[in-house]
């Protein structure tokens, strides 16, 4: 009996050792096979000290395809807003973010790197909407006492656009900003399906408050919010989602994606709850399924899908007052925003084309007042003051009833601008 035991432990010795030296070889396999390809992209051994260091430092579009496959540039009109957002550059990331200037692109820009005060604003631009994109970055220097940098994801024509009207900005204007500039990208596999997601690019909003406040909103997310947006609708009897959504839904009203805050960091490493599998999914991992399960009975593209995911993650949003993403919807029908009652707009934004049309000409005054002002003239008489005159000739509509609310807090933006440059002489 003895024998055979002995003759057991000794099988099962060898049998360790021949484990053993079997996954020592595998590794050693896929190790070699990294390097190679290490080597064919022009980074040194991983064994040298300066692999991880070289390897960390890959910037924008570097770091973008390490981490995406097989991307896909768009060449069409017709692409999604918001899909470029959740492939920003591992660097950039939301609330306490460092981020080192010599990686990036930079144009026009004087900019001292003091990142624990600057603010990160990403907007996705295509075909027209170049002056739009424009406008809404002006507002945003305009009205901001801390530097900024913007994320611009424009198709690859509007690239030179952009560097040439950015740079034509006066130099002391410039000197509040850094600029980069990213081409929007889909995954490959169903990008057609990608590209025809709701509709073109939109950029249409303006900031009246300084970018640094809603900024500051993100000191109050706790442990699990990793983003931020406001309510679809605040009354739920003309509520969309509540009478017609044919999907899941956050809350009682829905979320509307207009306006969103986003911790990078927390996103990128959140497993999402979802109801296709019973493990959590990434980011990345969930947006597919989701829209391939859903794509039949979504009617408002990126802002469903988003819909969906925070019905099943409602932990992870902080929700934001209606004034942080003011439409039309709050007052075409009779005011039903109460916070911009109270405190006034402080995002507007100008969907459904109301920037560029007659049907609520109330927000295209506001739109035209700040697209026509010229940068280093007085803010009180040369944009409050036209906007204010412009905006009396519309109150025959609703809206137009309710536009002291729209330069409300642009009034105390402006005073405090200028009280701080006063400051600073």
């Amino acid at each position: 009996m003895r024998c055979y035991l002995k003759a057991f432990l000794l099988c099962m010795v060898f049998t360790f050792f021949s484990l053993l030296y079997v996954f020592n070889q595998l590794a050693s396999t896929l190790e070699d096979r990294d390097d190679r390809n290490l080597k064919e992209q022009g980074i040194p051994d991983r064994r040298s000290h300066d692999y991880g260091h070289l390897l960390r430092k890959r910037p924008g579009l570097t770091g973008l395809q390490d981490r995406v496959e097989e991307l896909d540039r768009c060449k069409s009109l017709s692409v999604s807003y918001w899909n470029p957002y959740w492939r920003l550059p591992a660097d950039v990331c939301g609330v306490n973010c460092l981020l080192e200037s010599s990686l990036r692109e930079r144009s026009g820009s004087a900019v001292e790197e003091h990142s624990d005060e600057r603010s990160h604003l990403a907007v996705v631009a295509c075909g027209p909407r170049l002056e739009e994109t424009l406008t809404m970055l002006k507002s945003a220097v305009l009205l901001s006492k801390k530097p900024l940098h913007f994320y611009i994801f424009a198709e690859d024509d509007l690239h030179d656009r952009f560097r040439n009207a950015l740079d034509s900005w006066p130099r002391t204007v410039q000197t509040k900003f850094n600029f980069t500039i990213y081409p929007i990208t889909f995954p490959k596999e169903n990008v057609k399906e990608w590209k025809k997601l709701f509709k073109p690019c939109a950029s249409q909003r303006l900031f009246l408050p300084p970018v640094e406040d809603i900024w500051a909103l993100l000191s109050h997310f706790k442990s699990s919010h990793l983003a931020a947006m406001a309510p679809e609708h605040e009354e739920p009897r003309i509520g969309w989602y509540n009478r017609f959504a044919r999907h899941p839904y956050y809350g009682k009203t829905g979320i509307n994606s207009g306006v969103m805050l986003m911790n990078m960091t927390r996103l990128r490493e959140k497993s999402f709850k979802n109801d296709m599998t019973i493990v959590g999914l990434k980011w990345e991992e969930i947006l597919m399924p989701l829209l391939q399960k859903y794509k039949l009975n979504i009617t408002w593209g990126d802002q469903d899908l988003l819909n969906i995911i925070f019905h099943y993650n409602p932990e992870s949003l902080y929700v934001f007052p209606c004034q942080w993403n003011y439409r039309p919807d709050h007052c075409i029908y009779g005011s039903n925003c109460q916070q911009a009652d109270q405190e006034g707009v402080f995002i507007l934004h100008g969907n459904r084309g109301v920037y560029h049309d007659d049907k609520q000409p109330a927000f295209r005054a506001v739109y035209e007042a700040i697209q026509k002002y010229t940068f280093g003239e007085d803010m009180e008489t040369s944009l409050l003051q036209p906007l204010e005159a412009s905006l009396q000739a519309t109150t025959n509509t609703y809206c137009g009833r309710a536009s002291h609310l729209f330069t409300k807090k642009l009034k105390q933006s402006i005073m405090s601008v200028q009280q701080d440059a006063a400051q600073r002489r």
